[in-house]
């Protein structure tokens, strides 16, 4: 994958289909640490401490319609060979933690692509689960947390086109105004 959100997106679904009802986004992207981490942390089914140690193999899956996972295992990949590292935790019936991390200034570094458009996809293809994103620069941080908006609807469905784009234009602003100068 050519860009982080799109690892990310991978990620994502994945605790979707787990059945997670609740996933955390955290983004740090500092120029002062020379650091890109993502986290997804999710309350889905979790894995065993056995699945979990085959995970980064890409011949290991849950998917009953190909033999083969690469999401992960490239995920795990492209920390690495950006200087970063990978991470994995999970318990059955509480859930998974995926973290990685990346050297910023690593020329083997992914961008970190289109996350507004990521996180767009995933509240419009998953309007009931409680989505929590927190981005961090240098200069700060914010947080988007799709559970606060749907009470401030008042029964208007998140993935309306109009509250979309407000969600996105949130999610763009916020990011602009902490972006590294």
């Amino acid at each position: 994958m050519k860009e982080l959100s799109l690892h990310l997106l991978d990620i994502v679904q994945n605790s979707i289909t787990a059945g997670a009802t609740r996933i955390e986004i955290g983004i740090t992207n500092s120029v002062s640490q020379d650091l890109v981490e993502i986290s997804v942390k999710d309350n889905g089914c979790g894995m065993s401490e056995e699945f979990v140690r085959r995970v980064t193999d890409p011949f290991t899956t849950t998917r009953t319609t190909r033999k083969v996972g690469l999401g992960i295992p490239l995920f795990k990949l492209a920390a690495e060979t950006a200087g970063g590292e990978f991470k994995i935790a999970s318990e059955v019936g509480k859930g998974t933690l995926v973290y990685a991390s990346f050297q910023r200034s690593n020329i083997d570094r992914p961008p970190l692509g289109d996350l507004k458009g990521t996180l767009i996809t995933l509240i419009q293809g998953a309007p009931k689960i409680n989505i929590v994103y927190t981005y961090v620069t240098d200069r700060g941080q914010f947080i988007l947390d799709t559970e606060e908006i749907r009470e401030i609807m008042d029964g208007v469905a998140i993935n309306e086109p109009e509250v979309l784009n407000w969600i996105g234009e949130f999610i763009r602003e916020n990011e602009a105004e902490l972006a590294a100068k």
